[in-house]
């Protein structure tokens, strides 16, 4: 089964958040986990990956936390997903590693490839952006069987 890391759905939900009150001051990490019912230093460990990325600036002193460093509409779920976990990957004979113990007779190296990048471009699509309420679920990203 695929699916995210609970550190990169904190990093979704803490992105969408931050485009939702962009308007307002900056948010600290305990206010995004009180929010959503999260841990707080898990929810740091988070935002403090998301600057290190570069998709969220921090500011220091009383009126501190974290913003967008960019607009939403420039930062992917891939961008977000890629600062927190590194780079994705299906299986792991679709790495940069080189070559598994099986690469000369694999029947499914290149079809799984195909499929990898596939789902990297789905999510290099979607904006986080387009996953606030601003936006119509109809200017989603549709993925085609």
């Amino acid at each position: 089964m695929m699916k995210l890391s609970k550190k990169a759905d904190y990093g979704l939900i803490a992105l969408k958040h931050l485009a939702m009150h962009r308007r307002e001051e900056s948010c600290s990490a305990g206010d995004i986990a009180d929010i959503y019912k999260m841990s707080t230093p898990l929810m740091a460990k988070v935002l403090q990956k998301l600057a290190k990325g570069g998709l969220v600036a921090a500011r220091h002193g009383s009126s501190g936390g974290y913003t967008l460093a960019r607009d939403a509409s420039m930062i992917t779920a891939l961008d977000v997903i890629r600062a927190i976990e590194g780079p994705l990957f299906i299986t792991s004979c679709v790495t940069s590693r080189g070559a598994c113990d099986v690469t000369t007779t694999c029947s499914i190296r290149e079809p799984l490839k195909r499929v990898n990048d596939s789902i990297l471009e789905v999510l290099g699509k979607v904006t986080i952006s387009q996953m606030t309420d601003e936006f119509r679920a109809s200017e989603m990203v549709e993925l085609r069987v």
